[in-house]
């Protein structure tokens, strides 16, 4: 139809019309097109940085593994805006041999160490979690202790943090965890 409403141009102006709007609407598809195509190269940049950065995760698929890691990391490894990067996670998943991960999940705030080492809060998460599971459940450990023992396997911690990350993880406080 385009190249016939080419072909007749001074002829029929309806065939004129059909051609200019088969012409506009076949730019307007090619452009669509592009955009996908660009979308779909942002999100596998994206993607491959955030392994690049969490690849010990993706080896073990252990939440201790994770790295602190922020949009702006991801943003720098793919010369990209961290306002790109942010709506480019936002609401999107991978999946992966271990489960389907929000990309969200990847990002984690960072902890220092004793030793002045970076770790996840994910970690000091599993740790806490760890050690109030392991607690003689008679003498369950305040949030203060939590911290002291944290601090004890290298985790710089607050009370204050302690008692927020057990509120995340829906831990009760200890006089609520005593069994008898």
């Amino acid at each position: 139809m385009l190249e016939e409403g080419q072909q007749h141009r001074s002829k029929n102006e309806r065939l004129k019309e059909a051609a200019s709007f088969v012409k506009k609407k076949l730019e307007a598809a090619r452009g669509f097109i592009d955009a996908i195509k660009q979308r779909q190269h942002t999100l596998l940049s994206t993607m491959k940085a955030i392994e690049k950065l969490q690849h010990d995760f993706f080896v073990d698929e252990e939440e201790s593994k994770l790295k602190p890691m922020v949009l702006k990391y991801v943003a720098e490894e793919i010369g990209m805006d961290v306002s790109t990067v942010s709506r480019i996670v936002n609401n999107k998943s991978v999946q992966t041999d271990f489960g389907v991960y929000p990309l969200k999940f990847f990002f984690t705030e960072a902890i220092s160490t004793t030793s002045g080492e970076d770790v996840s809060n994910r970690a000091v998460r599993k740790a806490l979690a760890d050690l109030i599971d392991r607690e003689d459940k008679r003498h369950p450990h305040a949030d203060e202790k939590l911290a002291a023992l944290l601090n004890g396997q290298g985790y710089a911690v607050a009370r204050r943090t302690v008692a927020k990350y057990r509120e995340q993880l829906k831990l009760p406080v200890a006089r609520l965890r005593r069994e008898l």
